[in-house]
């Protein structure tokens, strides 16, 4: 189907829509309302579903550290570390989903409602109507799946992760004081010295992959393409 090859969506008056907005009233100034507020909530659900993943992962994580100290083997800490990489990669997943409605609504925010209040301001981005244009058109996540990991990582998982493993450490003196460190990490059938490489190798990895492989994927602790993840 044609388009209008008359519409330059960088055109100031096509771009700074926001004043028309409020110097009268027009019906695209409703339409606006309307998909902000279901962006918004598409926003605000995601988020939720974000947040009950990290209360999940806190509790259980929590609660099998407490288990562990009660008596139980330090193997049991280990299977923690399991369960907290496995709620990692779901909250991975659906950060990628919650940042196309939050980065819809940031695009909405900077050049639509800011310039409405603002005009002298402008807009922050010339092409803004256009790109959600083709956002709506053609959706894909603006974070790859491994900035996402990344993010959700550095955020929450690898404060956890850490606190885990010094819990671990502190499990096999508390439990095992007249041991060397070594043997009283061993599991049965397995020596110490390969419990104690594998747990440094996992943590390591962690590290490497909590480093943001650009500066969009720093995610809410930096500059996305659009706008900051808070």
């Amino acid at each position: 189907m044609a388009g209008n090859s008359d519409f330059d969506p960088e055109d100031p008056e096509q771009a700074e829509i926001g004043r028309e907005m409020v110097d009268r009233s027009t019906g695209l100034g409703s339409v606006a309302a309307h998909l902000y507020r279901g962006e918004m909530e598409r926003t605000v659900g995601w988020r939720d579903r974000l947040d009950t993943t990290t209360n999940w992962a806190v509790t259980v994580m929590t609660a099998i550290v407490a288990y562990a100290f009660s008596g139980e083997s330090h193997a049991v800490i280990l299977a923690g570390l399991v369960m907290g990489t496995v709620f990692l990669f779901i909250e991975a997943r659906r950060f990628r989903d919650y940042d196309i409605w939050r980065s819809r609504v940031r695009v909405l925010q900077e050049n639509l409602f800011a310039n409405a209040l603002n005009p002298s301001e402008g807009v922050e981005r010339d092409a803004w109507r256009a790109e959600l244009s083709r956002d709506y058109r053609d959706p894909t996540p603006n974070i790859s799946y491994r900035g996402a990991f990344s993010h959700r990582l550095r955020r929450v998982y690898l404060p956890l992760m850490t606190a885990m493993l010094f819990g671990w450490i502190f499990h096999l003196w508390a439990f095992n004081p007249n041991e060397p460190f070594l043997e009283s990490a061993s599991l049965p059938g397995i020596d110490g010295v390969y419990v104690v490489v594998a747990v440094a190798v996992y943590h390591a990895a962690l590290l490497g992959l909590a480093v943001p492989l650009s500066s969009k994927e720093r995610g809410e602790s930096g500059a996305a393409d659009h706008g900051k993840l808070e």
